[in-house]
């Protein structure tokens, strides 16, 4: 293994594995402020602006988990490289797309390509940070680096949308990702775990295949669930995920060992994620649109809006290595998750008569404390995994985060969507899916506070 634990608390890895963080969640959040222009240009229908919205999450769930175990097995600068140079290619061909079905495939790749800069990333810096407070800095960083992606993507495209057009947007993103990768090529050392387990084939495509189908169903579930396209998906996403949970079980290498969900400390992250994912994200991806249509505000304006939001959570991921260490991970967990449902909160009431600025204290509030849950799962995905496996935890907690996603921002727009088409059903559909949003978030947070380590006897 290449040793590299005596580096520096601000040394290589930790800016160059930030960086690639970064633009992996931008291309996340690229067309959130520009999904009307983006769909005049390419003839999309309202079928074809959901995919457009969902499909970079089916590359991400897909590809999380097992980049996460390529990455600790053949490399986790190989993997994060490959994955830098996947999301360009992806972002080229967004960039010069022709049409809505070629837009969505490089949306997909863009989710393969970033989902394995992800998982690798929180490898590289497990690999360069000993636990301890150098580690909690660096995670914190690396939650920064997250928020600050979220808030980055919007930005840069509703301000290339203004200057010129979307595309422009993704041909900028597309030059500084090479950038990036060749930077990781020169500047990271090559790590790996000393007991590869080898590619687990079955459970990777098992995998794959049932959450690509899942998420798939959900998309083509908004246009009615009683089709038989999104119940035939459902049914194949049932017999994969079955199937891999099956093989998982047996085989002696498993991709996802899924003993360590009796761990309480893996099972405290991955319910955290997959809470922020199902409840802040998915209500952030829904509103910037929502304010568009609610209150007339143009992409650049409702990125700047989001901004209260994304903005607030890098400036409290940075400053949570201050948090003493007596405040455990989970209770970090805990507590970020019932801030994030008190914002929420404040987000409710909307109506004809109210200022698109009424959001911003409860954008401000749920930012903070989403920062604290960002840098507390950065550390707590590696640190409750067994040493060596850094990246396969990374990995199995971004893809609870983002599988979460794709399934709230589905519950988001049902609800919303149930609201009717009164000229105020647009604020109560909001308000809804606040209070669903509210619940599942506090429901994360009770059940992450029920998972306290078993008493040694």
């Amino acid at each position: 293994m290449t040793q590299q634990r005596s580096a520096p608390p601000l040394a290589r890895p930790l800016p160059v594995a930030a960086f690639g963080t970064l633009l992996a969640l931008a291309a996340f959040t690229f067309p959130l402020a520009t999904i009307g222009s983006t769909a005049a240009t390419l003839g999309s229908d309202a079928s074809g602006r959901t995919w457009i919205l969902s499909s970079m999450s089916i590359g991400l769930s897909a590809a999380l988990l097992v980049s996460g175990a390529l990455a600790d097995d053949i490399g986790r600068r190989r993997t994060f490289v490959l994955g830098l140079v996947v999301l360009a290619l992806a972002s080229a061909v967004c960039a010069a797309a022709p049409s809505t079905l070629v837009f969505v495939l490089a949306r997909v790749v863009q989710g393969v390509g970033a989902g394995a800069v992800l998982a690798s990333s929180l490898g590289v810096i497990a690999h360069a940070f000993e636990p301890g407070p150098l580690r909690a800095r660096a995670s914190g960083i690396w939650g920064a680096a997250v928020g600050a992606g979220i808030t980055l993507g919007p930005l840069l495209s509703a301000t290339s949308d203004r200057l010129a057009t979307w595309r422009e947007g993704y041909w900028l993103l597309t030059a500084l990702t090479l950038v990036a990768a060749v930077v990781a090529g020169r500047l990271l050392a090559e790590s790996r775990t000393e007991t590869p387990r080898g590619l687990d084939l079955i459970g990777a495509v098992a995998l794959s295949g049932g959450l690509s189908a899942l998420l798939a169903a959900l998309v083509e579930g908004r246009a009615g669930w009683t089709r038989p396209l999104p119940l035939v998906l459902l049914a194949v996403a049932a017999l994969l995920l079955a199937g891999f949970v099956l093989h998982e079980r047996r085989t002696a290498s498993p991709m996802l060992d899924l003993t360590l969900l009796r761990q309480p400390a893996f099972l405290a992250a991955t319910v955290a994620a997959l809470a922020t994912g199902a409840g802040v994200i998915a209500l952030m991806s829904y509103m910037a649109g929502f304010v568009g249509a609610a209150f007339g505000l143009d992409a650049l304006h409702s990125a700047l809006l989001l901004f209260g939001w994304s903005a607030t959570s890098v400036i409290t991921a940075l400053l949570a290595r201050r948090i003493p260490a007596s405040v455990s991970g989970r209770t970090q967990l805990a507590l970020g998750l019932v801030g994030v449902a008190v914002g929420t909160g404040l987000l409710l009431g909307l109506s004809e008569t109210s200022s698109p600025l009424r959001l911003v204290p409860g954008l401000v509030l749920a930012g903070a404390a989403t920062g604290i849950v960002n840098a507390a799962l950065g550390r707590e995905a590696v640190a409750s995994v067994p040493a060596g496996r850094a990246a396969m935890g990374s990995g199995a907690n971004n893809t609870a985060r983002y599988l979460g996603s794709a399934i709230g921002v589905t519950v988001v727009s049902v609800v919303v969507l149930s609201a009717g088409t009164a000229p105020s059903a647009v604020f109560d559909g909001w308000n809804h899916a606040v209070i669903v949003v509210i619940a599942i978030t506090a429901l994360g947070a009770a059940v992450v506070a029920a998972t306290r380590p078993r008493a040694v006897r």
